[in-house]
């Protein structure tokens, strides 16, 4: 079952956020080894992220979580929906 967070903000994926802006997981992938592997790395649903970069031709998503930089495929990435938060006070993990 998907992990969820009720949100107004529109989703989108993680790989079509803006470089540089931040926002709330909402939805990760189905539960399955990817995304154990996601959860281990700190990435979960109410989760603040920075978009760092996306590179391109599929590239990776570099994302700032937790004072630290992690870098995911553009598949993953594109399987996280997340929802852009317009200031950098809506961090409230």
């Amino acid at each position: 079952m998907n992990q969820a967070v009720k949100t107004k903000a529109c989703p989108l994926s993680l790989k079509d956020l803006p470089n540089g802006a931040l926002a709330r997981i909402v939805q990760m992938p189905e539960k399955d080894g990817c995304a154990d592997r996601l959860e281990a790395l700190g990435l979960r649903a109410g989760k603040v992220v920075e978009k760092i970069s996306g590179m391109p031709f599929h590239g990776p998503v570099t994302l700032q979580l937790d004072g630290r930089q992690i870098a995911i495929g553009w598949k993953i990435s594109s399987s996280i929906m997340v929802a852009p938060i317009k200031n950098r006070g809506g961090e409230d993990d």
